[in-house]
């Protein structure tokens, strides 16, 4: 009766091990790009790249088969059921126990699964690493014996999610600052994100009317921070070319200080613009820049799919995505343009500024696949246009719409819920 009891208690020690493995595995594969887990054998976990996810995979597979072999074998002499159904629900609930419901929360709670259970996870890749290897050797062999090519999209999948692990690895353990930690997984980003994303919106964007006098062309472009101007006729989607600074005081040198000065008034702006360069919204971020270099200019107007004007991309605004924001003596710098926080503990942002550039500045998680900014962010959540003063908690923030002109939403205020929940408890604590 005593190995009976053993016996059963061994299998459900082996399915709570599969159960523990397939949380793991869901975990690495769902945890936020670029987000590192407390617990430090988490973050060696994650450094492992492919290697250490195919051997939890291998270890939860012979894991689960072990599991499900034992329980066949005590049924063997069971009296009264049938084995085939008897495998059956062993197997319907193997997956379940197994598969379904670890992934299910171990894809949810990603992070917290890691601190949780990165030790156990670290431990189980290490022990059958030399088999994940040598299944990766086999792999390899039988794909050449039948004279099949390697997914080199997949291998280069892989060597980055290695190369990200291991930059997580070195900022968790303090050998990288966190500045260096984001120049670097902003350089890996940069093939996986479209200029769209980061364009100067064209509401935004400072242009040249043909048709103003050439007076207030040079006024205008001379105020302006700054160096290339697009200029437009009748309306801003008729753009008919690129005006650079140097450019326009080649040409005002010739009207008023060449061999037969004409004078200011004759200068034809579209005479000095250059041929302007259009690009589609979804061109990535690395093919552009490459693109930038061959054409060696470093501004590109940006359409969509029916040739809509939808803003313009400049060669220091990638940059930017690698090494943070680039100012100089000419950039427009206000006071107060950092991230600062009011009496009551809220940050006030630009309802213009990035999801990515707030996660960047406050290690912040908020989501960035459905709008590039905080204010498309709290209108996709919102399903409509909020009015000032109304309050949202989605994301594990309380967003207040803090000012609204016409249908934008100018700035916003938010903070992490759990700092809500500690200033709201802050009173009771001191009486």
């Amino acid at each position: 009766m005593m190995h009976g009891v053993w016996v059963y208690t061994l299998l459900v020690a082996i399915l709570a091990a599969a159960s523990l493995m397939a949380a793991v595995i869901a975990a690495l594969q769902n945890l936020p790009h670029g987000r590192t887990p407390a617990n430090p054998a988490a973050v060696n976990l994650i450094a492992r790249g492919e290697t250490g996810l195919m051997a939890l995979r291998l270890a939860h597979s012979l894991t689960a088969l072990a599991a499900l072999s034992g329980l066949l074998w005590q049924a063997r002499d069971w009296t009264g059921f049938d084995f085939a159904w008897l495998t059956f629900a062993a197997g319907i609930t193997l997956a379940v126990l197994g598969r379904l419901i670890p992934s299910a929360v171990g894809s949810a709670a990603a992070e917290a699964t890691l601190s949780r259970l990165g030790t156990f996870g670290l431990i189980t890749a290490w022990i059958c690493a030399p088999l994940a290897i040598l299944m990766q050797a086999l792999k390899q062999a039988a794909l050449r014996s039948f004279g099949l090519t390697f997914d080199l999209s997949e291998q280069h999948d892989a060597l980055r999610d290695d190369i990200a692990g291991a930059i997580a690895l070195g900022h968790s353990g303090g050998a990288m600052q966190k500045e260096d930690r984001d120049r670097l997984l902003g350089a890996l980003d940069l093939s996986d994100r479209a200029v769209e994303e980061i364009m100067r919106h064209r509401r935004q964007i400072e242009m040249l009317n043909a048709d103003d006098p050439p007076g207030d062309i040079v006024a205008q472009m001379l105020a302006s921070p700054h160096s290339r101007l697009p200029v437009f006729r009748d309306e801003a989607e008729n753009i008919l070319g690129v005006v650079h600074t140097k450019d326009l005081l080649r040409e005002l040198d010739r009207l008023l200080r060449g061999d037969a000065p004409e004078g200011l008034e004759n200068l034809d702006i579209l005479k000095v613009a250059k041929k302007p360069y259009f690009i589609p919204d979804t061109t990535n971020l690395d093919e552009q820049m490459r693109e930038f270099l061959k054409r060696r200019t470093h501004f590109a107007l940006v359409v969509d799919e029916y040739g809509a004007l939808q803003g313009l991309i400049t060669l220091e605004d990638i940059l930017e995505e690698i090494v943070g924001d680039i100012t100089d003596e000419f950039d427009v710098v206000t006071r107060d343009q950092g991230l600062k926080r009011d009496g009551n503990g809220d940050y006030l942002i630009d309802g213009a500024m990035t999801i990515r550039d707030l996660n960047r500045a406050t290690d912040w998680q908020l989501p960035d696949a459905e709008a590039n900014t905080i204010a498309g962010l709290v209108i996709h959540e919102a399903q409509m246009i909020p009015s000032e003063g109304q309050v949202f908690h989605f994301h594990g923030f309380r967003i207040e719409v803090a000012q609204r002109r016409e249908n934008r939403l100018t700035k916003l205020k938010l903070r992490p819920v759990a700092e809500v929940g500690l200033s709201a408890r802050a009173p009771m604590s001191r009486a």
